[in-house]
């Protein structure tokens, strides 16, 4: 199992506690590091301009990334050292941090590969698991100041807890599996010289440009522009919003708050699966199908419309690179007043896939390229609920997480929206939503949880 949650919710035992942060060397080098013709991916320029725009919040806006794992072993300092400098070695999104020029353009700018150096920095014993919170918070910088993410270990004698705290504007969900393992097999080839050889990933740096030269190639013409644009003008001329109401006002700012529910365990999942495939889709299918169904319940909705983030990982070699490799699609499509589950499957199915196949053209370009007086209108620091499935049983390493007790745990960023990721694991399949904290938020998230869950179980339930 992997325990999904907030920062504040975890809870690690107490221990002596050292950190893996960059030399005041590798800081003056990031400090005079020229500006490189890459921009950020369109993903991390919004993510930077939000980040900009709350530069003075007294808690932090940005969100950091937590990935925690319990290794049964006496930790080797030096193994460690020499294994967090070769995965940073190994991927160029490190070497990257951000300005915003007086015109407001965010310029990328670029460290040599050789100027990246961490160093293990020793914090003695500390028995509180809120201290060891606020430490790793603390002392990992906010976005975009270049070293926003750190690496640390809990020694506990005969055991070690290790963890990662990295940015978002570094990472996505795939690569904190992908950091979780390659940092395991880096320091069992450093500490017993047994991993085997890794594969080089893939350049994220090189991914951003491939993506800029593809935006910069639409049009309003463009048929995914246009399929993108009828679907907003079809909503109003906005984005996607939750059901329910969440509590916020305008000028409002909410901190998160989070659940996670069990879903079924594996047995359920392949009857739903299977279920879903007897009907002509897939567990992602079903998925939006549930989602589908629940809105009608809830809100009385006869037309779905949400958005979905997808993997842009297309190569073997962007399969084992980290970094923001997103894009946001749309899934739409209308519900129908009886509609059952199996009948909804199919139709949920085909708008996922139709949503796939817009992925090259960026909701961000799609908004830059709205025309004036279409009724499109979208604030600049936008946000949009999303419903994420991931079957986190095809990542390497996977068997490993009951073992290792992983954990993936992001803080109490600002909240405007319900995020909910539906992530299916070796042994069970689990609902966890991150939205804002405040009573009608909770109600409301409480009501759609219930609701959603009693769908997904239904379809789900041993054939009678």
């Amino acid at each position: 199992m992997v325990d999904f949650g907030l920062i504040d919710e975890w809870q690690p035992a107490p221990g002596r506690v050292v950190s893996w942060a960059a030399t005041p060397r590798s800081r003056e080098y990031a400090a005079a590091a020229p500006v490189h013709s890459t921009p950020p991916s369109h993903q991390q320029e919004h993510y930077l301009r939000q980040a900009y725009r709350h530069r003075g919040a007294e808690y932090r806006v940005s969100g950091l990334c937590l990935v925690t794992a319990e290794v049964p072993t006496v930790l080797d300092r030096d193994a460690m050292t020499r294994a967090v400098n070769e995965f940073l070695f190994r991927h160029d999104t490190f070497r990257s941090w951000f300005s915003q020029a007086a015109d407001g353009t965010v310029h990328r700018h670029l460290l040599e590969p050789g100027q990246i150096d961490f160093a293990p920095v020793d914090h003695g014993r500390i028995d509180s698991a809120e201290s060891i919170r606020d430490l790793v918070q603390r002392q990992t910088p906010r976005p975009p100041q270049w070293d926003c993410f750190t690496f640390w270990a809990i020694e506990h004698g005969e055991s070690t807890t290790v963890y990662l705290a990295v940015d978002h504007l570094h990472t996505d969900g795939v690569g904190q599996h992908i950091s979780c393992f390659e940092l395991a097999c880096l320091y069992a080839k450093h500490a017993w010289d047994q991993a085997p050889p890794l594969p080089a990933p893939a350049s994220y740096i090189e991914y951003c440009a491939r993506e800029r030269a593809a935006s910069a190639q639409l049009t309003q013409a463009s048929p995914d522009v246009a399929t993108w644009l009828r679907l907003l003008r079809g909503n109003d001329g906005e984005l996607p919003s939750f059901p329910l109401d969440l509590g916020i006002r305008a000028g409002d700012t909410h901190r998160s708050a989070h659940r996670t529910v069990a879903l079924f365990g594996e047995d359920e999942a392949a009857r739903f699966e299977k279920l879903c495939r007897d009907h002509g889709g897939e567990f992602a299918g079903g998925v939006f199908a549930a989602a589908a169904l629940a809105e009608r319940e809830l809100a009385d909705s006869d037309y779905y419309f949400g958005i979905t983030p997808l993997n842009t990982r297309s190569t073997f070699e962007e399969m084992t690179s980290i970094g923001w490799y997103v894009a946001l699609v749309p899934v739409a499509f209308p519900i129908g007043i009886r509609a059952s589950f199996e009948r909804m499957v199919a139709r949920a199915q085909r708008a996922y896939e139709n949503g796939m196949r817009l992925k090259s053209a960026t909701i961000h370009r799609v908004l830059e390229l709205a025309p004036t007086g279409s009724g499109i209108e979208v604030a600049p620091d936008w946000s949009n609920p999303m419903i994420s499935y991931v079957d986190a049983r095809d990542f390497a390493g996977s068997e490993f997480f009951d073992f290792a007790r992983g954990g993936l745990y992001g803080n109490r960023a600002a909240s405007e929206e319900a995020l909910i990721w539906i992530n299916r694991l070796p042994a069970e399949t689990t609902i966890s939503v991150i939205y804002p904290d405040n009573p009608v938020a909770h109600a409301s998230v409480d009501r759609y949880l219930t609701a959603l869950a009693t769908i997904f179980r239904a379809a789900a339930r041993e054939p009678r």
